[in-house]
Order: C-alpha cells, then structure tokens, then sequence
C-alpha cells in the first residue's frame, strides 16, 4: 500500500510518495494552497492518481514539543481532508524536516522543492516508526 506525505502550508503544500512496500519515500509534487478546501481537493486527487490508502501529515510542533498556531492549523487541515477523501489520516512530527530534505538533496547533487523535501522526510520518519512498530496501523 502506498502513503502520501503532506506538508501543509497556508501557501503552499508539499507532497510525498512511499513505494508500495511502505519503505521508500520520494518527493512528488507542490500544490498551490489557495485555500484549504482547494488544498484538501487537489492532495484527495493525488491520492486517488497514486492509490494511496494512508495519509501523513507533518506536525509542525516547537522545538521543545509543544503545538503552536501552525501545529493547530496542520491538525485542523487533517481533520478536513481526512474526513473528505475516507482515508486514515496520521500526523507525524515534523520538526527539522525541510532543512534535513534540503540537505539530503544537495548531498544527492539534486535539486527538491523544499516542501516536497519537508513531506518526504517526514513521510520516511513515518516509514521508519511504522517499521519498528511505533507508528500507526500497517
């Protein structure tokens, strides 16, 4: 089963794709979040196009753990688009995500979109728990 990784932003949000495995993440697309209605429409097409059956988006929690106004709004953005595309919906911190995407990237010699890095690496995190049994059904 695939997972989509969404990194939720008031402009705009990055997307991430698992292998089918669940192993792998890889970056996969920017959408423009005009709105948040217009945000969830665009991530449920995705998700049909790709055959995801999961969704995970990153938390944005403070450094010291705790939820902030963006943490708030990422839990609301979940909750709505959870409830329009009938998936599972799991939030996952996401805290140091876009500077670890970038990083890899230019270790890699290429060039990702930081919100698609910020939704891969949190989607990997995901995979990684997922794995040792600390996150979610699988």
């Amino acid at each position: 089963m695939r997972i989509l990784g969404v990194d939720w932003g008031r402009a705009r949000t990055g997307v991430a794709i698992s292998d089918e495995t669940g192993t792998l993440a890889r970056p996969l697309e920017t959408v423009a979040s005009l709105s948040r209605g217009k945000a969830v429409e665009a991530i449920g097409r995705i998700a049909s196009r790709e055959g995801a059956g999961e969704i995970v988006v990153g938390l944005p929690l403070n450094g010291d753990g705790t939820e902030g106004p963006s943490a708030r709004s990422a839990r609301a953005f979940s909750g709505v688009l959870g409830a329009a595309v009938k998936l599972p919906v799991f939030l996952w911190d996401e805290r140091s995500s876009t500077r670890e995407g970038e990083r890899l990237a230019r270790e890699a010699g290429r060039r990702v979109d930081g919100d698609q890095a910020a939704a891969c690496v949190t989607l990997q995190r995901f995979l990684d728990a997922r794995r040792k049994g600390i996150a979610g059904p699988g």
